[in-house]
């Protein structure tokens, strides 16, 4: 195998670092190496465009990840057979390589964005191949076994959401002191080195060096003591400029809040925050395997993120204007700054939960994982209004199938056995409406007894309430039910709640000759919903009790054709014959 040079690529962030990676490592030997140099040199140029500023790519290790996909995508092509460049690609030698399982999702996403932005350079791409590319992945297709990502308990949750409000809460009242403490002060060359002179001096300059200190207050006769630069400045000025540690309370409750992605929550700018009216904000984002999103946030969400623009509105002032407009700009006193904007390293975010005093269920430090904060968001969510149409997604910006594979199946323990008696009530459901009707010619309750025995023994009724349910006392608007206390269509001890309809299907209804009027003044109300709903709502709202109205209303079937005309004649076709609420009227 002849290996080339190496192959690299140099880049400059947007804070200001600057790195060099190679594709070829000769130190490394084999592994770090491209078996083909000239796709590699192809998919490099591809690459150039998309980091900073051209495209997103704006931190070393993800600039790492895409050469590693470079090296994956060329040596597996190598492996196949194929050495050429990018002009020579087949959709079957794609199709080839990707299905052949040797490399990850992230690798195959990292492939297909370089071929496209390469060939969106040079037009380099087969039209086929660039509808491949273009196409879904197929390593996508195999990982819908994979484990989703699991919630927080609820315990966790509720831990989690105190601990940021408080780390919040705290940050900005100290904040606040500080600048109520800066206006109190004055320019420390002429009123001493004070704690509120030094509030004063970097509310006005910045958060300056210690070497700037001295060069400035060198021709004041009180001096400055150079022992207190290494610490001072940085303790006071985290006070006036928040940083990552600050920073993270408002990130992380600020996803606790919304849900929203991780990847779009980092590269949030000001630009994204249309407000509409005075209290209610429109925030763009974008989502990375997506596209641009948006999402109306709660008064909560749009509380802490004004405060948050408050809290940091002094360090946009002084940090550099490519800068400003980020969401999460901040003050890093470590060297990388002294302003920074890309996300919160993991081992920064581990040290946040250790001295925050953050603990999972297990009693460990919690194991916080942006992702997972999404997934228990949703997790958490009221789906009360949700009413089963493939429209009705928890994020309107998800397919049913993603929601359902990645996110609802992800429950607590006590969703999941809520979940359960849900699945059993509508399946004890079904079942009830599966049963034939209860209909009596007359009003005997030895008819009764005789034709249903196994109902009046469901029922569990002595004579005396068996003889007043066939008597009509306890007759609701459509039929005699057996226990309005049952709880079977609301709370349990509490007068039944259903609407007339729903009594058709109901197993504890019983229907005799006096609710024949009533059931025809029910067949009119359903005919006048036909008229003024489309077929397909019609069908979804009272298509059941309608078939079931019509069963028991079947010529000749439970009743005469004399007493159906003569319950029929007492109709005047009107809403006012009905108990209706104002939006259930048809005229």
């Amino acid at each position: 195998m002849v290996i080339e040079e190496p192959l690299g690529i140099t880049a400059v962030f947007s804070d200001g670092t600057e790195c060099t990676r190679w594709v070829n490592s000769l130190a490394h030997g084999e592994k770090h190496s491209t078996k083909n140099p000239v796709l590699a040199r192809q998919l490099l140029d591809g690459l150039a465009d998309l980091v900073h500023p051209h495209g997103r790519v704006d931190q070393e290790n993800t600039l790492a990840g895409y050469l590693g996909g470079i090296r994956v995508f060329t040596n597996g092509l190598a492996e196949l057979g194929f050495t050429g460049g990018a002009a020579d690609l087949t959709r079957a030698r794609l199709a080839a390589h990707w299905l052949s399982g040797k490399h990850r999702p992230v690798d195959e996403g990292r492939a297909r964005a370089m071929l496209r932005r390469l060939d969106d350079l040079h037009g380099v791409l087969r039209p086929d191949v660039r509808e491949l590319v273009d196409g879904r992945r197929f390593v996508s297709h195999r990982r819908r076994d994979r484990n989703v990502t699991q919630p927080y308990s609820e315990t966790e949750w509720s831990r989690l959401t105190e601990v940021c409000r408080t780390a919040v809460k705290k940050s900005y009242a100290a904040h606040r002191l500080a600048v109520r403490t800066a206006e109190a002060g004055r320019d420390p060359r002429a009123g001493g080195w004070t704690d509120a002179n030094l509030s004063w001096l970097y509310a006005r300059l910045g958060p300056v060096e210690a070497a700037s200190f001295a060069t400035w207050s060198s021709a004041h006769p009180s001096g400055l003591p150079k022992v207190r630069f290494p610490w001072r400045p940085t303790w006071e000025a985290a006070k006036l400029f928040p940083t990552v540690k600050t920073m993270l309370g408002y990130r992380l409750l600020f996803g606790v809040y919304t849900g929203i992605v991780p990847d779009g929550l980092d590269d949030l700018g000001l630009g994204d925050v249309d407000w509409a009216g005075d209290r209610t904000i429109l925030l763009n984002y974008v989502k990375g395997r997506t596209a641009e999103e948006s999402r109306t946030l709660t008064t909560r969400a749009t509380r802490l993120l004004q405060q948050w623009t408050e809290h940091s509105s002094l360090s946009r002032q002084f940090a550099p204007p490519e800068l400003r407009d980020a969401l999460w700009v901040r003050y890093d006193p470590q060297g990388r700054g002294p302003w920074i904007t890309v996300p919160a390293t993991v081992t920064t975010i581990r040290q946040w939960v250790v001295d925050q005093g953050l603990v999972g269920d297990d009693g460990k430090p919690l194991a916080l994982n942006m992702h997972r904060i999404r997934t228990t968001y949703d997790s958490m969510r009221d789906r009360r209004a949700w009413a089963g149409s493939r429209r009705a997604t928890l994020d309107p910006n998800r397919s049913p199938q993603v929601e359902g594979d990645h996110y609802l199946g992800a429950g607590t323990a006590k969703q999941r056995a809520l979940v359960d008696e849900i699945i059993a009530e509508a399946q004890n459901d079904m079942l009830r409406r599966a049963e034939a009707p209860v209909v009596l010619a007359g009003e005997d309750v030895l008819e009764l007894v005789r034709d249903y025995p196994q109902k009046v023994a469901a029922l569990g009724l002595d004579d005396a309430a068996l003889a007043a349910l066939v008597g009509g006392s306890r007759d609701v608007f459509t039929a005699a039910c057996g226990d309005q206390l049952s709880g079977l269509h609301g709370p349990k001890g509490k007068p039944c709640p259903a609407r007339p309809w729903v009594c058709l299907l109901c197993p504890l209804a019983l229907f005799t000759p006096r609710h024949l009027p009533n059931l025809m003044r029910l067949r009119a109300f359903f005919a006048r919903q036909w008229d003024q709903m489309t077929q397909a709502e019609f069908m979804g709202v009272f298509g059941r009790y309608d078939q079931r109205l019509a069963e028991i209303l079947a010529p000749d079937a439970h009743f005469t054709s004399k007493a159906l005309l003569a319950a029929a004649a007492q109709v005047t076709d009107d809403d006012t014959e009905l108990p209706l609420r104002p939006e259930e009227a048809t005229r």
